[in-house]
Protein backbone atom coordinates (compact mmCIF):
# COMPACT_ATOMS: atom_id res chain seq x y z
CA UNK A 1 0.00 0.00 0.00
CA UNK A 2 1.28 3.44 -0.77
CA UNK A 3 0.02 6.60 0.85
CA UNK A 4 1.70 9.93 1.33
CA UNK A 5 0.38 13.05 3.02
CA UNK A 6 0.59 16.00 0.65
CA UNK A 7 3.96 17.77 0.96
CA UNK A 8 2.32 20.97 2.15
CA UNK A 9 0.84 19.12 5.15
CA UNK A 10 4.32 18.07 6.26
CA UNK A 11 5.48 21.67 6.53
CA UNK A 12 2.31 22.73 8.32
CA UNK A 13 2.64 19.80 10.74
CA UNK A 14 6.19 20.90 11.56
CA UNK A 15 5.06 24.47 12.04
CA UNK A 16 2.22 23.42 14.34
CA UNK A 17 4.43 21.04 16.31
CA UNK A 18 7.08 23.71 16.74
CA UNK A 19 4.58 26.38 17.71
CA UNK A 20 3.08 24.12 20.38
CA UNK A 21 6.48 22.98 21.71
CA UNK A 22 5.75 19.42 20.54
CA UNK A 23 8.48 17.05 19.39
CA UNK A 24 8.79 15.40 16.01
CA UNK A 25 8.86 11.57 16.12
CA UNK A 26 12.66 11.51 15.79
CA UNK A 27 13.21 14.14 18.47
CA UNK A 28 10.87 12.22 20.79
CA UNK A 29 12.91 9.05 20.18
CA UNK A 30 16.13 10.90 21.02
CA UNK A 31 14.64 12.44 24.15
CA UNK A 32 13.39 9.14 25.57
CA UNK A 33 16.08 6.83 24.15
CA UNK A 34 19.17 9.04 23.74
CA UNK A 35 21.62 6.14 23.45
CA UNK A 36 19.49 3.84 21.30
CA UNK A 37 20.12 3.78 17.53
CA UNK A 38 17.06 3.67 15.30
CA UNK A 39 16.73 0.42 13.33
CA UNK A 40 16.24 0.64 9.57
CA UNK A 41 12.59 -0.40 9.95
CA UNK A 42 12.00 2.89 11.79
CA UNK A 43 14.10 5.26 9.70
CA UNK A 44 12.49 3.92 6.52
CA UNK A 45 9.08 5.05 7.81
CA UNK A 46 10.02 8.54 8.94
CA UNK A 47 8.68 11.22 6.66
CA UNK A 48 11.63 13.05 5.08
CA UNK A 49 10.81 16.23 6.95
CA UNK A 50 11.20 14.49 10.31
CA UNK A 51 14.67 13.09 9.62
CA UNK A 52 17.52 14.90 11.35
CA UNK A 53 19.41 16.43 8.45
CA UNK A 54 21.66 19.47 8.46
CA UNK A 55 20.00 20.70 5.27
CA UNK A 56 16.64 21.17 7.01
CA UNK A 57 16.09 23.68 9.75
CA UNK A 58 13.10 24.96 11.68
CA UNK A 59 13.45 28.38 13.24
CA UNK A 60 11.03 30.13 15.57
CA UNK A 61 11.47 33.83 16.18
CA UNK A 62 9.67 37.13 16.27
CA UNK A 63 8.87 36.76 12.61
CA UNK A 64 7.05 33.48 13.21
CA UNK A 65 7.97 29.98 12.08
CA UNK A 66 10.36 29.49 9.17
CA UNK A 67 11.08 26.11 7.63
CA UNK A 68 14.03 25.94 5.24
CA UNK A 69 14.60 22.63 3.47
CA UNK A 70 17.90 23.68 1.95
CA UNK A 71 16.87 22.54 -1.53
CA UNK A 72 17.78 24.68 -4.51
CA UNK A 73 18.27 28.36 -3.81
CA UNK A 74 18.64 29.64 -0.25
CA UNK A 75 15.31 29.65 1.53
CA UNK A 76 13.88 27.19 -1.02
CA UNK A 77 10.77 26.44 1.03
CA UNK A 78 9.61 28.57 3.91
CA UNK A 79 6.66 28.75 6.25
CA UNK A 80 6.20 32.16 7.81
CA UNK A 81 3.76 32.99 10.55
CA UNK A 82 2.98 36.68 10.93
CA UNK A 83 0.20 39.17 11.26
CA UNK A 84 -1.09 38.26 7.83
CA UNK A 85 -1.49 34.60 8.76
CA UNK A 86 0.70 31.73 7.63
CA UNK A 87 2.37 32.11 4.24
CA UNK A 88 3.99 29.14 2.57
CA UNK A 89 6.36 29.74 -0.32
CA UNK A 90 7.55 26.63 -2.11
CA UNK A 91 10.16 28.50 -4.12
CA UNK A 92 8.81 27.47 -7.51
CA UNK A 93 8.87 30.93 -9.01
CA UNK A 94 5.18 31.74 -8.86
CA UNK A 95 3.62 33.10 -5.70
CA UNK A 96 3.70 30.27 -3.23
CA UNK A 97 0.90 28.42 -1.53
CA UNK A 98 -1.05 30.70 0.77
CA UNK A 99 -2.12 29.49 4.20
CA UNK A 100 -4.52 31.71 6.10
CA UNK A 101 -4.99 31.30 9.83
CA UNK A 102 -7.95 32.85 11.58
CA UNK A 103 -11.68 32.80 11.92
CA UNK A 104 -13.85 29.87 12.89
CA UNK A 105 -12.72 27.83 9.93
CA UNK A 106 -9.38 26.98 11.48
CA UNK A 107 -6.48 26.83 9.03
CA UNK A 108 -7.30 26.87 5.33
CA UNK A 109 -4.68 25.95 2.78
CA UNK A 110 -5.32 27.02 -0.80
CA UNK A 111 -2.96 25.32 -3.21
CA UNK A 112 -4.09 27.45 -6.12
CA UNK A 113 -6.50 24.95 -7.68
CA UNK A 114 -10.15 25.95 -7.45
CA UNK A 115 -12.24 23.58 -5.39
CA UNK A 116 -9.22 21.66 -4.15
CA UNK A 117 -7.97 22.65 -0.77
CA UNK A 118 -6.39 21.14 2.29
CA UNK A 119 -7.81 21.90 5.70
CA UNK A 120 -5.82 21.66 8.90
CA UNK A 121 -8.01 22.37 11.87
CA UNK A 122 -6.66 22.92 15.37
CA UNK A 123 -9.32 22.61 18.03
CA UNK A 124 -10.23 20.84 21.24
CA UNK A 125 -9.68 17.49 19.60
CA UNK A 126 -6.10 18.31 18.66
CA UNK A 127 -4.92 18.60 15.07
CA UNK A 128 -7.04 17.20 12.28
CA UNK A 129 -5.86 16.83 8.71
CA UNK A 130 -8.25 16.63 5.78
CA UNK A 131 -6.96 16.81 2.24
CA UNK A 132 -10.16 16.10 0.32
CA UNK A 133 -8.61 15.74 -3.13
CA UNK A 134 -5.68 13.49 -2.26
CA UNK A 135 -7.34 10.27 -3.36
CA UNK A 136 -7.41 6.94 -1.60
CA UNK A 137 -4.49 4.77 -0.51
CA UNK A 138 -3.13 2.34 -3.08
CA UNK A 139 -2.89 -1.26 -1.90
CA UNK A 140 -0.52 -3.43 -3.93
CA UNK A 141 -0.74 -7.19 -3.62
CA UNK A 142 -2.47 -7.05 -0.25
CA UNK A 143 -5.49 -9.20 0.51
CA UNK A 144 -7.90 -8.76 3.40
CA UNK A 145 -7.14 -11.35 6.05
CA UNK A 146 -5.67 -11.92 9.52
CA UNK A 147 -2.04 -11.17 10.29
CA UNK A 148 0.05 -14.35 10.65
CA UNK A 149 1.60 -12.73 13.74
CA UNK A 150 -1.74 -12.44 15.51
CA UNK A 151 -2.15 -15.80 17.24
CA UNK A 152 -5.90 -15.57 17.86
CA UNK A 153 -6.87 -16.37 14.28
CA UNK A 154 -6.97 -19.51 12.18
CA UNK A 155 -5.10 -19.51 8.89
CA UNK A 156 -7.02 -18.77 5.72
CA UNK A 157 -6.61 -20.72 2.49
CA UNK A 158 -4.84 -17.75 0.93
CA UNK A 159 -2.30 -17.69 3.73
CA UNK A 160 -1.60 -21.40 3.46
CA UNK A 161 -0.92 -21.24 -0.27
CA UNK A 162 0.16 -17.70 -1.12
CA UNK A 163 1.50 -15.94 1.97
CA UNK A 164 5.31 -15.53 1.80
CA UNK A 165 5.45 -15.38 5.61
CA UNK A 166 4.69 -19.13 5.69
CA UNK A 167 8.40 -19.80 5.22
CA UNK A 168 9.33 -17.60 8.19
CA UNK A 169 7.99 -20.09 10.79
CA UNK A 170 10.29 -22.84 12.10
CA UNK A 171 11.08 -24.86 15.23
CA UNK A 172 13.63 -23.54 17.71
CA UNK A 173 15.55 -26.82 17.58
CA UNK A 174 16.20 -26.14 13.88
CA UNK A 175 17.97 -22.83 14.54
CA UNK A 176 21.64 -23.84 14.63
CA UNK A 177 24.80 -22.78 12.80
CA UNK A 178 25.06 -24.53 9.45
CA UNK A 179 21.32 -25.16 9.16
CA UNK A 180 19.83 -24.24 5.77
CA UNK A 181 16.29 -22.96 5.31
CA UNK A 182 14.19 -21.97 2.31
CA UNK A 183 13.32 -18.35 2.96
CA UNK A 184 11.81 -15.42 1.15
CA UNK A 185 12.25 -12.08 2.91
CA UNK A 186 9.71 -9.60 1.65
CA UNK A 187 8.88 -6.03 2.50
CA UNK A 188 5.29 -5.11 3.21
CA UNK A 189 3.91 -3.41 0.07
CA UNK A 190 2.32 -0.90 2.45
CA UNK A 191 4.99 1.82 2.64
CA UNK A 192 2.81 4.26 4.58
CA UNK A 193 4.90 6.41 6.90
CA UNK A 194 4.55 7.53 10.51
CA UNK A 195 2.30 10.45 11.38
CA UNK A 196 3.27 12.63 14.34
CA UNK A 197 1.32 11.53 17.40
CA UNK A 198 -0.48 14.89 17.56
CA UNK A 199 -1.88 14.27 14.08
CA UNK A 200 -2.50 10.50 14.45
CA UNK A 201 -4.46 11.00 17.67
CA UNK A 202 -6.79 13.42 15.89
CA UNK A 203 -7.87 10.79 13.34
CA UNK A 204 -10.44 8.17 14.51
CA UNK A 205 -9.16 4.59 14.81
CA UNK A 206 -12.21 2.58 15.84
CA UNK A 207 -14.76 0.30 14.19
CA UNK A 208 -17.48 2.62 15.47
CA UNK A 209 -16.29 5.38 13.14
CA UNK A 210 -15.42 3.46 9.98
CA UNK A 211 -17.55 5.70 7.71
CA UNK A 212 -15.70 8.75 9.02
CA UNK A 213 -12.34 7.03 8.54
CA UNK A 214 -13.19 6.01 4.96
CA UNK A 215 -14.22 9.56 4.20
CA UNK A 216 -10.99 10.89 5.73
CA UNK A 217 -8.94 8.87 3.24
CA UNK A 218 -11.36 8.90 0.30
CA UNK A 219 -11.89 5.13 0.54
CA UNK A 220 -15.09 3.65 -0.89
CA UNK A 221 -17.04 1.48 1.60
CA UNK A 222 -17.05 -2.16 0.49
CA UNK A 223 -13.84 -1.80 -1.54
CA UNK A 224 -10.72 -3.91 -1.01
CA UNK A 225 -9.07 -0.92 0.64
CA UNK A 226 -12.00 -0.53 3.03
CA UNK A 227 -11.94 -4.22 3.97
CA UNK A 228 -8.20 -4.13 4.65
CA UNK A 229 -8.51 -1.08 6.88
CA UNK A 230 -11.51 -2.61 8.70
CA UNK A 231 -9.58 -5.85 9.29
CA UNK A 232 -6.62 -3.97 10.75
CA UNK A 233 -8.83 -2.01 13.15
CA UNK A 234 -10.79 -5.14 14.11
CA UNK A 235 -7.61 -7.06 14.93
CA UNK A 236 -6.42 -4.16 17.04
CA UNK A 237 -9.70 -4.16 18.99
CA UNK A 238 -9.73 -7.92 19.65
CA UNK A 239 -8.49 -8.98 23.11
CA UNK A 240 -5.07 -10.61 23.21
CA UNK A 241 -4.42 -14.23 24.09
CA UNK A 242 -3.87 -15.27 27.72
CA UNK A 243 -0.70 -13.76 29.16
CA UNK A 244 -0.24 -11.29 26.30
CA UNK A 245 -0.02 -7.50 26.56
CA UNK A 246 -1.32 -6.11 23.32
CA UNK A 247 -1.36 -2.61 21.86
CA UNK A 248 -1.77 -1.03 18.43
CA UNK A 249 0.58 1.92 18.01
CA UNK A 250 -0.65 4.57 15.57
CA UNK A 251 2.53 6.63 15.93
CA UNK A 252 6.20 6.07 16.65
CA UNK A 253 5.84 7.97 19.92
CA UNK A 254 3.09 5.64 21.15
CA UNK A 255 5.16 2.60 20.16
CA UNK A 256 8.07 3.93 22.21
CA UNK A 257 5.81 4.55 25.21
CA UNK A 258 4.27 1.07 25.12
CA UNK A 259 7.59 -0.75 24.68
CA UNK A 260 9.33 1.17 27.46
CA UNK A 261 6.34 0.70 29.78
CA UNK A 262 6.83 -3.06 29.42
CA UNK A 263 10.64 -3.27 29.33
CA UNK A 264 11.90 -0.02 30.86
CA UNK A 265 13.99 2.60 29.08
CA UNK A 266 17.21 0.56 28.97
CA UNK A 267 16.18 -1.08 25.71
CA UNK A 268 17.23 -1.51 22.11
CA UNK A 269 15.12 -1.84 18.98
CA UNK A 270 16.19 -4.25 16.24
CA UNK A 271 14.89 -5.21 12.82
CA UNK A 272 15.70 -7.60 9.99
CA UNK A 273 18.00 -6.24 7.27
CA UNK A 274 18.63 -7.98 3.94
CA UNK A 275 21.21 -6.88 1.35
CA UNK A 276 19.08 -7.58 -1.71
CA UNK A 277 15.50 -8.53 -2.44
CA UNK A 278 15.52 -12.11 -3.75
CA UNK A 279 13.09 -14.85 -4.63
CA UNK A 280 12.66 -17.89 -2.38
CA UNK A 281 16.08 -19.47 -1.91
CA UNK A 282 18.19 -21.42 0.56
CA UNK A 283 19.80 -19.46 3.38
CA UNK A 284 22.44 -20.89 5.72
CA UNK A 285 22.71 -19.80 9.35
CA UNK A 286 26.25 -18.51 9.98
CA UNK A 287 25.86 -17.01 13.48
CA UNK A 288 23.19 -16.90 16.18
CA UNK A 289 23.10 -14.48 19.11
CA UNK A 290 20.49 -14.62 21.87
CA UNK A 291 19.31 -11.21 23.01
CA UNK A 292 19.22 -10.34 26.72
CA UNK A 293 16.30 -11.46 28.85
CA UNK A 294 13.30 -13.68 28.19
CA UNK A 295 10.93 -10.80 27.59
CA UNK A 296 10.50 -8.73 24.45
CA UNK A 297 7.99 -6.57 22.61
CA UNK A 298 7.38 -7.45 18.97
CA UNK A 299 5.76 -4.79 16.77
CA UNK A 300 4.34 -5.90 13.43
CA UNK A 301 3.59 -3.44 10.62
CA UNK A 302 -0.08 -3.49 9.61
CA UNK A 303 -1.77 -2.62 6.32
CA UNK A 304 -3.23 0.84 6.77
CA UNK A 305 -3.27 4.35 5.32
CA UNK A 306 -0.45 5.43 7.65
CA UNK A 307 2.03 3.48 9.78
CA UNK A 308 0.25 1.34 12.38
CA UNK A 309 2.03 -1.37 14.37
CA UNK A 310 0.45 -4.27 16.24
CA UNK A 311 2.69 -4.67 19.31
CA UNK A 312 2.52 -7.47 21.84
CA UNK A 313 4.55 -8.76 24.75
CA UNK A 314 4.56 -12.02 26.67
CA UNK A 315 6.79 -13.54 29.35
CA UNK A 316 7.44 -16.63 27.21
CA UNK A 317 9.58 -15.41 24.33
CA UNK A 318 13.23 -15.52 23.36
CA UNK A 319 14.71 -13.19 20.74
CA UNK A 320 17.75 -13.89 18.56
CA UNK A 321 19.77 -12.04 15.95
CA UNK A 322 20.65 -14.54 13.23
CA UNK A 323 23.17 -14.01 10.43
CA UNK A 324 22.22 -15.71 7.17
CA UNK A 325 23.89 -16.21 3.80
CA UNK A 326 21.80 -16.96 0.73
CA UNK A 327 22.63 -19.38 -2.05
CA UNK A 328 23.31 -16.39 -4.32
CA UNK A 329 25.61 -14.76 -1.76
CA UNK A 330 23.01 -12.37 -0.34
CA UNK A 331 23.63 -11.70 3.34
CA UNK A 332 21.01 -10.94 5.94
CA UNK A 333 20.75 -10.20 9.62
CA UNK A 334 17.38 -11.52 10.65
CA UNK A 335 15.51 -11.11 13.92
CA UNK A 336 14.00 -14.37 15.17
CA UNK A 337 11.44 -14.57 17.95
CA UNK A 338 10.73 -17.90 19.64
CA UNK A 339 7.54 -18.54 21.60
CA UNK A 340 8.07 -21.13 24.32
CA UNK A 341 4.40 -21.46 25.28
CA UNK A 342 1.88 -21.64 22.43
CA UNK A 343 -0.91 -23.35 24.36
CA UNK A 344 -3.22 -20.31 24.09
CA UNK A 345 -2.83 -19.93 20.31
CA UNK A 346 -5.63 -20.83 17.92
CA UNK A 347 -5.11 -24.54 17.11
CA UNK A 348 -5.57 -23.73 13.41
CA UNK A 349 -3.03 -20.93 13.38
CA UNK A 350 -0.74 -20.78 10.34
CA UNK A 351 2.35 -21.96 12.28
CA UNK A 352 0.73 -25.21 13.46
CA UNK A 353 -0.52 -26.08 9.99
CA UNK A 354 2.85 -25.36 8.38
CA UNK A 355 5.01 -27.12 11.00
CA UNK A 356 2.58 -29.98 11.72
CA UNK A 357 2.73 -29.58 15.49
CA UNK A 358 0.11 -28.99 18.19
CA UNK A 359 -0.31 -26.01 20.53
CA UNK A 360 1.87 -26.05 23.65
CA UNK A 361 4.13 -28.90 22.56
CA UNK A 362 7.34 -27.29 21.27
CA UNK A 363 8.77 -23.76 20.99
CA UNK A 364 7.82 -22.14 17.69
CA UNK A 365 9.97 -19.44 16.11
CA UNK A 366 9.60 -17.04 13.23
CA UNK A 367 11.83 -14.60 11.45
CA UNK A 368 10.50 -11.07 11.20
CA UNK A 369 9.93 -9.27 7.89
CA UNK A 370 12.09 -6.21 7.30
CA UNK A 371 9.49 -3.67 8.37
CA UNK A 372 8.78 -5.24 11.77
CA UNK A 373 10.53 -4.26 15.01
CA UNK A 374 11.50 -6.11 18.19
CA UNK A 375 12.29 -4.32 21.42
CA UNK A 376 14.56 -6.12 23.89
CA UNK A 377 16.46 -5.20 27.08
CA UNK A 378 20.07 -4.06 26.54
Amino acid sequence: MEFHLPHIILFITIALATTHAALTPELYWNSVLPDTPMPKAVTDLLQPDFIDDKSTSVGVGKGGVNVDTGKGKPGGTSVNVGKGGVNVNTGKGKPGTNVNVGGKGGVNVNAGKPGKRTNVGVGKGGVTVTTGHKGKPVYVGVRPGPSPFNYVYAATENQLHDDPTVALFFLEEDMYIGKTMNLHFTENPNIATFLPRQVANSIPFTSKKLPEIYNEFSVKPGSTEAEIMKTTIRECEEPGIKGEKKYCATSLESMIDFSTSVLGKNVQAISTEVENQTQMQKYKITTRTKMAGDKSVACHKQNYAYAVFYCHATQTTRAYMVSLEGADGTKAKAVAVCHTNTSAWNPKHLAFQVLKVKPGTVPICHFLPQDHIVWVPK
